[in-house]
């Protein structure tokens, strides 16, 4: 009697049961990492219910940016943030209506992420996107038009300011936003406005945006320094002008047929 052991193995279904449970393993780890940022989930159920889900988030870790000395905790400790909104219905899981100025409440189209109140950098460590002011080395192109000096009119035909400036990322390069020094009758000190949100007109040399009306162009969120914009502000300032484009008037919300 002899015992034939290799003779009675199967060596694609042992390669195929192995990848299968390579790939299970490698999905459930990369579904447990996906959560090291929003996670755990603030139900509408009761004050004290949070949602985990399975897996459950993984634990801490501490990552240390390429410039400064502070570490980055992810998952980050939960904000104690109530918005400033109330269910549109008596269930859970409702649209959120602002109850407020709904470009500035932080819901909806108008969100913005709680991110580092610090400037995106480039690899030299200096702040990735200024205003052009300060790089006299950049300039625009002749084939395209320069947007500063040019008007700004809101969506109701209003004109608002004037183009003083270009802010430009130094790495790629291109203009990311356009700063416009506001008319006395608008508002005061200049605000930022996203370039793609920014319709010129060359032939009338003039420039539209029409996310915004004109009596909201006061409130866009400012920025702490003049030459410098955060990745808190970023999202601020994105997020205005998000939001302009449902909530700026009543009408922008409501169905289109």
């Amino acid at each position: 009697m002899t015992n034939n052991v290799a003779g009675s193995i199967d060596l694609v279904e042992i390669l195929f049961t192995l990848f299968w449970l390579f790939f299970a393993v490698l999905v459930l780890y990369l579904h447990r990492e996906s959560k090291r940022e929003g996670y755990p989930l603030l139900s509408s159920r009761g004050d004290n219910v949070v949602v985990r889900g399975f897996p459950a988030e993984p634990p801490p870790k501490k990552f240390k940016p390429a410039h400064g000395d502070q570490y980055v905790q992810v998952p980050r400790p939960v904000d104690d943030y109530e918005p400033n909104a109330t269910p549109a219905a008596a269930f859970f899981g409702a649209p959120l209506i602002p109850s407020g100025d709904a470009l500035a409440d932080g819901v909806g189209p108008a969100a913005w992420s709680n991110r580092e109140d610090t400037p995106d950098l480039t690899l030299h460590g200096t702040p990735r996107i200024v205003p052009m002011r300060t790089q006299p080395s950049f300039h625009v192109d002749e084939r395209d038009p320069d947007p500063r000096g040019m008007p700004v009119l809101a969506a109701d035909g209003v004109e608002v300011g004037t183009i003083s400036d270009a802010w430009i990322d130094i790495p790629e390069p291109m203009i990311v936003y356009l700063e416009v020094g506001l008319d006395a009758s608008i508002g005061t000190g200049n605000v930022l406005i996203p370039f793609h949100f920014a319709n010129i007109d060359k032939a009338a040399g003039q420039i539209h945006v029409e996310a915004l009306m004109s009596g909201q162009f006061a409130k866009v969120p400012r920025l702490q320094n003049s030459d410098t914009i955060t990745l808190r502000e970023e999202d601020q300032v994105m997020g205005y002008f998000g939001g302009g484009n449902l909530l700026a008037e009543p009408s922008r919300s409501e169905p289109l047929l």
